[in-house]
């Protein structure tokens, strides 16, 4: 006989020390739900202990350090620290939660600037598989916290993080737009990365229409980690001055930037969201035949995104074993694929597509597993650099011998 799902929200990182002890007892896997939500769900299966953390939302602010329960989200975090002059760089979306973006990395809008979300983080909270609450840091449990730093949600429940953020004046949001010739401004914007300074992060997207205020097109955005609006207009010229392109130079607060994602037209709500068939990567280099396979990639699917970040700069100091993180030589992150929408996408399609993706992922270094769709153990030990994912098989074996965080991109021991 099934059991009945149980949904648990604790208000302390000592209830959930509980709900892990009664878990072990009871022989369930658990489901971490870390207050927000993400491109895709992992499975949430029924018999499971399903631990939501939305409760544990807490902000506090000390100097430049910050401590964010495990259950807050982006937005709340950036309305908060934006009012004291701070900010983190975090993900692009403002109800994404803290936890689980920060744990597979985290890619931001300050990515360039300041690194991963990892990268500012210095300690944690962490409720072990044995239901202990621990303390890590680089000098308490440092094989903890280093794979905390990128390895997924294998090893423990945050409930807390702790920060060094940044003092941040202001940003400049520039916003590109133009209806044709995605190649010249692609490569365009690629030749302003080669030497572009820190301050600057740059996203490409080519989407299909959204919503009735999200049409189909094509867009550039641009982050400016201060308030200098002439200093993005002089670096993004050579994307303005290309014909058909259209600039507007804003300078919002960093919380305002953060952004929903809205549904595709044509997904049948009450099915649910439709199912995303495609792929991301991190890369080296952003060449000519990459661009040229992503423009014809949006232009051959009605349903397809094609989404891009630049990265280097901050990111690329990290040395590769400071972290769990793969790839800190990449210098754009790239995702392609398609919404599969009923109607819109048959077998044909979506056999091009997966086959179209492959030949676009070939020259990748690893993936990113914050963005990948699914769960499929083939493709884990991908995610991380071979030495990485050996020394986290072994962090895994001691702080989870028995896979009882196995609900994620799992580190099989």
């Amino acid at each position: 006989m099934t059991e009945q799902r149980l949904i648990e929200r604790p208000e302390s990182a000592e209830e959930v020390a509980a709900l892990v002890r009664r878990a072990q007892q009871d022989s369930r896997m658990i489901t971490v739900v870390s207050g927000g939500h993400g491109p895709w769900s992992h499975v949430d299966n029924a018999e499971d202990m399903r631990l939501e953390l939305g409760a544990l939302a807490d902000i506090r602010i000390d100097g430049t350090r910050v401590s964010i329960g495990g259950g807050a989200t982006w937005g709340a975090v950036a309305s908060t620290l934006g009012e004291a002059g701070l900010a983190i760089s975090s993900g692009d979306t403002s109800s994404v939660g803290v936890g689980g973006l920060t744990l597979g990395g985290g890619i931001g809008w300050m990515v360039r600037a300041w690194g991963l979300a990892v990268d500012q983080l210095v300690g944690a909270q962490v409720v072990t598989a044995a239901g202990e609450i621990v303390d890590v840091d680089a000098d308490t449990h440092p094989d903890l916290f280093w794979a905390l730093r990128g390895g997924g949600g294998n090893f423990g429940i945050v409930t807390r993080f702790d920060f060094e953020a940044h003092r941040l004046p202001g940003i400049v949001f520039g916003e590109y737009t133009f209806s044709e010739d995605s190649t010249s401004v692609l490569r365009a914007v690629r030749e302003i990365l080669r030497n572009a300074p820190r301050e600057l992060t740059v996203t490409f997207m080519d989407v299909p229409a959204m919503d009735p205020s999200a049409p189909a097109g094509a867009s550039v955005h641009a982050v400016w980690a201060g308030g200098d609006v002439d200093a993005l207009r002089a670096v993004m010229a050579p994307v303005a001055a290309l014909d058909g392109v259209a600039e507007k130079l804003t300078t919002p607060a960093y919380r305002d930037i953060l952004m929903e994602m809205p549904a595709p037209e044509g997904g049948a709500e009450a099915a649910g969201p439709p199912g995303f068939i495609g792929g991301n990567g991190l890369f080296a280099e952003l060449d000519d035949e990459t661009i040229d396979r992503l423009v014809r990639f949006r232009a051959a699917h009605p349903a397809s995104i094609i989404f891009l970040r630049s990265l280097g700069g901050a990111f690329g100091d990290v040395a590769q074993d400071a972290t769990a993180f793969p790839a800190r030589t990449a210098t754009w992150f790239v995702m392609a694929g398609a919404f599969d929408i009923p109607g819109l996408v048959d077998d044909d399609a979506r056999a091009s597509i997966r086959a179209e993706w492959q030949e676009i992922e070939r020259n990748r270094l690893a993936e990113y597993g914050n963005f990948a769709d699914s769960e499929r153990p083939d493709a884990v030990p991908g995610m991380f650099a071979e030495a990485a994912y050996a020394r986290l098989r072994d962090v895994k074996a001691q702080w989870d011998p028995k896979n009882l965080f196995r609900r994620n991109h799992n580190i099989a021991v």
